[in-house]
């Protein structure tokens, strides 16, 4: 959890992705792991849960693996080697271990405290913003640099998608949050 200016930004998810330099077979690893969920004709993946932290992998026959759940990209990391440490010792061939680690996807949401934002108005003055609130109750603005995408809702609250590092969650939110009060639709709430 971060303080930015005013804001208050929480990471809920970050999808990680990394791969074995073998091929595995999911059914040996199902066998091994009764906790696991393969359901080959459902899914082509096995899904390989962690309680602590409470995180999900999948993994492939092609030894791709997809981490989400995670809070950092530490955490994702160290998640996809847990699980390959658990592979091993469950005599699994890993191969060399998880390579080509890549951060695929943070998502964060945003608190922006003590105020509203007028989103009405925002759609007016602030280019790359969607809203059709019979369809969805928050604004879609779509940022460059760093490439995100923002949900922004009347209450002050945002979610940031489509991150790929932590660091540009923290610098789309205070370029949005910049740009929002210079377009001044920033309400400051009022106490009764």
């Amino acid at each position: 959890m971060r303080t930015l200016r005013f804001a208050e930004v929480v990471i809920q998810n970050v999808v990680a992705t990394a791969r074995l330099n073998v091929d595995v077979d999911l059914k040996t690893i199902a066998q091994a792991f009764p906790h696991v969920e393969y359901r080959p004709e459902i899914f082509p993946g096995l899904s390989f849960k962690m309680m602590n932290p409470k995180s999900c992998v999948l993994i492939f026959e092609s030894g791709k693996m997809v981490c989400t759940g995670a809070k950092s990209e530490k955490q994702a990391l160290e998640i996809i080697f847990k699980v390959v440490d658990e592979l091993r010792e469950a005599g699994i061939d890993t191969g060399l271990g998880a390579i080509d680690f890549a951060v695929q996807n943070i998502v964060a949401s945003v608190d922006l405290g003590e105020v509203t934002i007028d989103v009405e108005e925002a759609i007016h003055k602030i280019d790359r913003v969607m809203y059709e609130p019979d369809q969805f109750p928050g604004a879609i603005h779509r940022m460059d640099k760093p490439n995100v995408v923002f949900l922004i809702f009347v209450s002050g609250k945002l979610v940031c998608v489509g991150a790929r590092k932590e660091e540009d969650i923290s610098k789309a939110v205070n370029k949005l949050v910049s740009l929002l009060t210079r377009k001044g639709v920033l309400i400051k709430r009022t106490h009764r």
